[in-house]
């Protein structure tokens, strides 16, 4: 059978290390990517949704502008005072220019983000269970709830990718079939617990949810 001690040098040598910070930057990416696209910050019940509503219904822009960058202001701005005045001229327009400017204000908190504007989606979209948990932490101002939700899904996910290397680690050192199940598991454990551990130390920024 094949020595992990062995297998533990061959894997990490041969530039394998550059490797593996390689799967970690592109682990992030796809994270950044994957949360964009859960995104609440686009929906007619998100925050940024909810803080423009704030700004017509005070003509307050200050409630949502901290959520477009700084040099996004002044066009925000002209956008708010257009809309403003459209909302005079009736029912139907004030809804037509609710929505411009939602959308536009969206567009800008988006691209401030490096990211498209893909339309203002309707609410109750699934956002997946931390989410929620992270908005009630928020408001209730206890963060419990999230550390141990998050932190549970990790460790069982960690153990099981665990005891799957332990498993397959007992091959037949002529099954070459088994062997290489067990170099996937192996190299799949190591590098799933660097990405964790690169994730926490360089964490997206906010234009990646």
């Amino acid at each position: 059978m094949l020595r992990s001690s062995s297998l533990h040098r061959r894997s990490l040598d041969r530039n394998d290390k550059n490797t593996l910070a390689s799967e970690a930057q592109r682990s992030v990416w796809s994270r950044k990517r994957s949360y964009t696209m859960l995104s609440p910050c686009d929906t007619r019940d998100g925050p940024v949704v909810k803080a423009a509503t704030e700004s017509l219904e005070t003509g307050n822009l200050n409630h949502v502008l901290i959520w477009v960058p700084k040099e996004s202001e002044e066009e925000l701005r002209g956008i708010f005072e257009k809309a403003l005045l459209a909302r005079k001229a009736g029912a139907d327009a004030q809804a037509v220019a609710d929505d411009w400017f939602f959308e536009n204000t969206i567009r800008l908190h988006r691209a401030g983000e490096g990211a498209a504007f893909t339309g203002l989606k309707p609410p109750g979209l699934s956002e997946g269970p931390v989410v929620p948990r992270a908005d009630r932490a928020i408001e209730t101002g206890d963060p419990k709830e999230t550390i141990e939700f998050t932190l549970k899904t990790i460790e069982d996910d960690l153990t099981r990718r665990f005891h799957h290397v332990r498993e397959t680690k007992r091959y037949d050192v002529d099954d070459v079939a088994a062997g290489r199940e067990y170099v996937e598991a192996f190299v799949g454990w190591v590098t799933y617990s660097h990405q964790l551990y690169m994730s926490v130390l360089h964490p997206p920024g906010h234009g990646d949810h």
